[in-house]
């Protein structure tokens, strides 16, 4: 019997189990019940196919699916046989196909996939990624793999278990290299922070993408080692409907259920009340919000917003993680209420040095360190900072990656001595983690350092934008003497381009009331425009690259930016003084 240190064995034992498995659900929001043993004996049979097809021990087996039973199938097949699964998005935006083929087919050559395995609708569309890369055994369907007799390879907790490609907001996604150990201690980890106790039995929701480390790491498998139901919502049912997330969280009385800050904004910026007749969110206990920055204002509206159907605010948990690192770096304290507090925006921006200010710029608190991590915050030396110090967040811990497949200079730079350099910027205060923004990713303006995040958050709040859609970024034109800050924009769906240049005048004005930094340019485009990332994360440096060949301008019935006034600055100089004098 196995002993539970790697996937294989948790698939092992959680198949002797009679308890929990995976409900997936479909667009009528109806669900195929998985039990865990019929997930290991479904993988069992995948794996014998794989085995007779030609994939040897340790090759990698892309997997192209949607929300689905045959996404297990062919992950925990794959992993059965001694392959190293390797998830990549699907195909969603059918009108930007050029594109995709283009970024997955160098995926593909990156981690040098000796098969690409895809449901039948999916395999039609891979043709030009998969001719471009060229696998050795091609794509196929599972059902087009050779017969075989179920059964499983062993293999070593120091083994790879899956490879992941790191989100890539500032950079091309790099293929990371995880060990069954390194995703098992994360996992067991996880589980820690909501032990079954008090009468409750946690169980898990959620529409996260399998291909992201949220989704997988985060959610199947903490309910796999747990032996624990999971529901799972495919992704663009949530977009579509998010409505459907907090029904779903209700019906199945889940305890545990992640999202990205852009989630809890799109539900309380479009949920209807008769969208949640009968809907009880009482059992919801950890509300976890990470991958990607997190608002406290988005998070007070979203607690506002449904604490009539019974959600607590103690629910709310800023995370921290990153691929590099399996997923969850830091937690904040589960059962409380989420911390923020106010930095004032000079002495951060002059000298990275976070001091309290009332009026200041608001950051969330994303908790501390998991239990046998390590976070350091450094200086361009390396030598660690005291606290209020803002520098770059090292991290060291029991699942970091084993480095970057197939890149040994790229892993070099991240990892030294034990240590993963995260690339993000942040300070401790009072012992809490708090992020200010990605090295790559500062706005560079006046000679001062300003977080383009806080930018984009207050770019949510104007009607007839897309939650989450925005990009800052900043760049030296030629013949100018200073930077320029340029915000690119999403509509929603439906809005008109006769509103372009109200939406255009209120981003600007809501940014400067904000952030006291005023736009040389904002575009408003349509939706779906901006470049992202395989996880929805906007790619700053791409969008920005793209504005300036002239690739991402507004439609022709936009009009160019009026720039706020002289007047509106100097009011809004005189309003911040007077609440300084009166905190003073």
């Amino acid at each position: 019997m196995s002993d539970g240190t790697t996937l294989n064995g948790l698939l092992e034992l959680a198949s002797a189990s009679a308890e929990g498995g995976l409900r997936i659900l479909d667009r009528r929001e109806r669900c195929q019940m998985l039990p865990w043993s019929e997930v290991h004996e479904r993988a069992r049979s995948v794996a014998g196919r794989l085995r007779e097809g030609g994939v040897l021990p340790g090759q990698r087996v892309a997997l192209v699916y949607p929300t689905s039973a045959g996404f297990f199938d062919a992950f925990f097949g794959t992993l059965l046989a001694g392959g190293v699964p390797v998830p990549l998005y699907p195909p969603v935006r059918l009108g930007r196909l050029d594109e995709y083929h283009q970024r997955t087919a160098a995926m593909l050559r990156a981690v040098d996939a000796r098969l690409v395995l895809a449901d039948k609708r999916v395999r039609r569309l891979l043709g030009p990624a998969v001719e471009a890369a060229r696998p050795a055994l091609g794509c196929r369907t599972v059902e087009e793999l050779p017969p075989a007799a179920p059964g499983a390879i062993p293999v070593g907790e120091g083994d790879l278990a899956l490879v992941q490609f790191s989100s890539g907001t500032t950079v091309e996604p790099k293929p990371v290299a995880l060990s069954h150990r390194a995703v098992v201690a994360q996992t067991v980890r996880l589980n820690g922070f909501w032990p079954d106790s008090g009468g409750v039995i946690h169980s898990g929701a959620s529409w996260l993408p399998l291909y992201h480390d949220m989704g997988l790491i985060g959610c199947v498998f903490p309910a796999l080692e747990r032996c624990a139901e999971l529901t799972l919502i495919p992704p663009e049912l949530f977009v579509a409907r998010p409505a459907v997330w907090l029904r779903t969280i209700s019906r199945y009385r889940a305890t545990v259920s992640p999202a990205p800050n852009f989630a809890y904004g799109l539900c309380a910026d479009r949920i209807r009340d008769e969208e949640l007749e009968g809907v009880d969110l009482s059992s919801w206990r950890v509300a976890l919000n990470g991958a990607e920055p997190v608002a406290a204002e988005v998070l007070r509206r979203f607690q506002r917003r449904f604490a009539a159907w019974g959600f607590r605010s103690e629910a709310l948990t800023p995370v921290y993680g990153l691929s590099e690192a399996s997923l969850a770096v830091t937690f904040s304290q589960i059962d409380r209420p989420f911390t923020s507090r106010r930095f004032d925006r000079q002495t951060l921006a002059e000298n990275a040095e976070a001091i309290d200010d009332p009026p200041g710029v608001e950051i969330v608190s994303v908790g501390r360190p998991l239990p046998d991590f390590e976070v350091q915050v450094v200086d361009r030396e390396r030598r660690e900072l005291p606290e209020r110090q803002v520098g770059r967040v090292l991290v060291r811990g029991p699942s970091l990656m084993e480095g970057y497949l197939g890149l040994q200079r790229a892993t070099a730079r991240v990892m030294m001595a034990g240590w993963l350099d995260t690339g993000d910027l942040g300070f401790f205060a009072d012992g809490d983690l708090y992020l200010t923004g990605r090295a790559k990713d500062v706005l560079i303006l006046r000679g001062l350092n300003h977080s383009p995040v806080e930018v984009e958050h207050a770019v949510d709040t104007v009607a007839g934008v897309r939650t989450g859609c925005a990009a800052a970024a900043s760049f030296m034109p030629e013949a100018a003497d200073r930077e320029q800050l340029v915000v690119m924009v999403e509509t929603g769906k439906g809005v008109s381009t006769s509103q372009y240049p109200r939406i255009a005048e209120e981003v600007s004005r809501a940014v400067l009331v904000a952030t006291g930094l005023e736009p040389d340019r904002v575009e408003v485009l349509e939706p779906g425009t901006l470049p992202r990332t395989s996880s929805g994360k906007i790619r700053r440096r791409e969008a920005l690259d793209r504005w300036r060949a002239g690739a991402l301008t507004a439609p022709a019935a936009a009009t160019p930016i009026r720039l706020v006034g002289a007047a509106l600055r100097s009011s809004l100089a005189m309003a911040r003084a007077e609440r300084r004098r009166g905190h003073g």
